[in-house]
């Protein structure tokens, strides 16, 4: 099985996995694998192509995306210890208790903002990196899934671009089961 052979399963079955994520209790670790996947797919790309840059970009990416959960977690468990202080009438009282409450909120929606602003950044790197894959092997609808993801997370504030993520990862198992070893007439794309 050829390096192409190897990343168009791993890359499929890991975009797989990552809509599998959606499962209640295990469905965090088999995103992760599922990540994982796509991961090591994208650096068999860059390897056959020899261009790190692609390998690089996504690895920027899911490095954002980290950091990006890490912060949404964070805030989760911020909104959770307030909401279980504040339901303590005699810890806080009045006017402590308000202006808890709005420090709190204002944490957090600072805190939506800059997780927002790591997921449109990661996106960007995703589109580089599909970007030159789509170039370089003639894969257009990684193009097309590198878009969905730019406009899924600008959209994500507002909460209707998990759905455009959703669909986002499902044409990127399509696109990676689209990759096709190359005949051995042909050469394969390499930059110049």
């Amino acid at each position: 099985m050829g390096r192409l052979d190897d990343a168009k399963l791993l890359g499929g079955i890991g975009s797989i996995l990552i809509i599998l994520s959606l499962i209640p209790y295990a469905g965090v670790v088999i995103g992760i694998v599922g990540l994982v996947l796509v991961l090591i797919a994208v650096k068999y790309i860059s390897d056959y192509l020899k261009d790190r840059s692609i390998f690089n970009n996504m690895l920027i990416s899911v490095i954002l995306s980290i950091v990006g959960t890490a912060v949404i977690s964070y805030l989760l468990l911020l909104w959770f210890i307030m909401g279980s202080l504040l339901g303590f009438g005699s810890v806080i009282q009045g006017a402590a208790a308000s202006d808890f409450f709005t420090s709190t909120l204002i944490a957090i929606l600072l805190g939506i903002v800059v997780i927002w602003i790591f997921l449109l950044v990661s996106a960007l790197f995703i589109r580089r990196s599909y970007g030159a894959i789509a170039n370089k092997l003639g894969i257009s609808l990684f193009n097309t899934v590198s878009l969905l993801y730019i406009i899924g997370a600008a959209l994500t504030i507002v909460l209707i671009g998990f759905i455009i993520v959703f669909v986002a990862v499902i044409l990127q198992a399509v696109a990676f089961f689209s990759i096709e070893e190359p005949r051995l007439d042909e050469a394969p794309k390499v930059p110049e």
